[in-house]
Order: structure tokens, then C-alpha cells, then sequence
């Protein structure tokens, strides 16, 4: 028996001794909604993507050069991107983020009202998943959604640090408390962190701004169009998520509909609210005549 109790003595002094020869590892995940949002809006004064142009390799760059210094005794397993894409098909920007050394794009969904949706449950699972096979022993995590609070619970159930990057707000905050009071430390990225890496797109102007603007048929007929592609693109699933709210629409396709009809129109419907009506009267005639 002392024999065989020497021997396990000897295979866990073995044991520890190999773990403390093995470096520490961490990870960086990444809630790319939050960042387009948070630094959009701290930047460029908007959290509409369309409105400024996002450095996605700057960042991630500067995100990996932070935890360098943070964790100085660590190595870098690699960054996880999460973003919203509809069916969970690339866009080509974040097929150019996939691209990039040490940096894995994990893709949740977009609905109707373009928010993002599994987004969370795939941190959660990632997190847990790492921190359960100890590939990790410390994760920077950059969100700030209070349902973040269950993947951070999880992975320090198993023995990993989490550590919380935010992007500092331009009043107020952009992060949950109960996120804030579950994590093992914090850290706020401010204006001159973010502003090198978000250039605001130039407004577009139209050569035939002088011109008389169009009818309401016009608008109207533009508007039947455009629910035509909509409707193509998204299916009956997304049509269905609409519905409820006629006659207005969710934010994000009301502002889609009007970039578009802009597009198509050659012109600004700012300031034109009785066309912007029709516009939304012609989106929605089409598409409850197909259902």
C-alpha cells in the first residue's frame, strides 16, 4: 500500500510539475455589435454601420497588442468575432475578417429588424467549452449585453478569468451592471483608443437635387420595388415578423427602405415626408399581396 501510494505521489509531483511548465493561454471574444454600436456612436456620433467605415484589422490588432500587455506570461489562443449576418451567410467585410491570422468569425442571425440573434448563446458556448477543456485560463470579453452574464458565470465555473473591455460611452453606459459585477476585472477603451480605427462616410449628394421631386405614385411604385427584393432576399419567415406591426415599420428596414429608394430615386428624400410615406405604403401594399 505505501508502495503504491508513493507511486501517485510521484505521478502527481510529475503531474504539477508539467502544468507549471505549460504557459497560460488566452482568448479575446469579440461582440461585434456592441463595438460597431458603442464605437460608432462614440466616433461618428451614430450607431448606423452604414454611416462610418469600421477598421475591423486595426481593432482586432490593437485588441491583440492590449492583452499582450495585460497578460504578459500568456499566449494568445486566437480572437473570436461574433456578428449577425442574414441566414448566416458572410457578408464580404467579414469574410475579409475571417481571413485574418489568429481570428475566428462566428456568425449568429439577423431578423427583420436587423438585430442580432444567437449571437450570445454562441459566446456562451465557446467560453464554457474553452475554459472546460482548460485551453484558457483567461478570456477578454468586449460586450456589454446583460445576457452575457451566464457565459461569464460558466466559464468561471471552471476555472477561467473573465475580463470585461468596453468602449467608453458618450453619456451614460453601454454595459449591463449585473455583467460588470460578475467579472473578474475591467477595462474601458476611450476616444483616442477608438477614433483611428472609424471614418465616417461622406453624405451622399445627388446631381439632380434642383429637380422637382417625384410624385407620390412615383414613391409609391419605388417602394413596391424594393419589398419585391426584400421579400426575394428574406422569405416568408422574416415577412411574417413584420406583419404585427403595420402600418410602421421596425427602424432598421425603415431605413433600409429609404437608403435604397434614395439609391433608386437618384436623389434625398430627407425632408420629404409625405413621399417617405408613400415609399412606406408601396413597401407594404406589395407585400401583403402576396400573402
Amino acid at each position: 500500500m505505501a508502495r503504491r501510494l508513493e507511486r501517485t505521489n510521484e505521478l502527481l509531483r510529475r503531474m504539477l510539475a508539467e502544468v507549471a511548465k505549460t504557459p497560460s493561454t488566452h482568448a479575446i471574444f469579440v461582440d461585434a455589435g456592441y463595438v460597431y454600436a458603442s464605437a460608432g456612436l462614440l466616433v461618428a456620433g451614430t450607431e448606423d454601420r452604414r454611416a462610418f467605415d469600421l477598421d475591423a484589422e486595426g481593432l482586432i490588432d490593437a485588441f491583440i497588442d492590449t492583452a499582450r500587455t495585460i497578460f504578459a506570461d500568456s499566449r494568445l489562443l486566437r480572437v473570436y468575432w461574433y456578428d449577425g449576418a442574414r441566414r448566416r451567410i458572410h457578408t464580404a467585410e467579414q469574410q475579409s475578417i475571417a481571413e485574418l491570422p489568429d481570428v475566428k468569425v462566428r456568425l449568429g442571425n439577423l431578423n427583420a429588424n436587423n438585430q442580432q440573434k444567437g449571437v450570445d448563446s454562441l459566446i456562451r458556448s465557446d467560453l464554457e467549452s474553452l475554459a472546460r477543456h482548460r485551453a484558457i485560463s483567461d478570456a477578454a470579453l468586449v460586450g456589454g449585453d446583460e445576457d452575457l452574464v451566464s457565459a461569464v458565470e460558466a466559464a468561471q465555473g471552471y476555472g477561467a478569468r473573465v475580463h470585461l473591455w468596453g468602449i467608453e460611452s458618450a453619456e451614460g453606459r453601454n454595459q449591463a451592471e449585473p455583467l460588470l459585477w460578475e467579472v473578474d476585472s475591467q477595462r474601458v477603451f476611450d476616444l483616442d483608443f477608438c477614433r483611428p480605427y472609424i471614418t465616417r462616410r461622406p453624405v451622399t449628394t445627388y446631381e439632380n437635387e434642383g429637380e422637382p421631386p417625384p410624385s407620390r405614385d412615383e414613391a409609391r411604385f419605388v417602394g413596391a420595388q424594393i419589398a419585391a427584393t426584400w421579400l426575394a432576399e428574406r422569405g416568408a419567415e422574416q415577412m411574417a415578423e413584420l406583419l404585427p406591426g403595420r402600418p410602421y415599420l421596425p427602424a432598421g428596414v425603415d431605413q433600409d427602405l429609404l437608403v435604397e429608394a434614395e439609391r433608386v430615386l437618384s436623389r434625398s428624400l430627407r425632408g420629404h415626408a409625405l413621399l417617405r410615406r408613400a415609399l412606406r405604403d408601396g413597401f407594404w401594399q406589395h407585400l401583403q399581396s402576396r400573402f
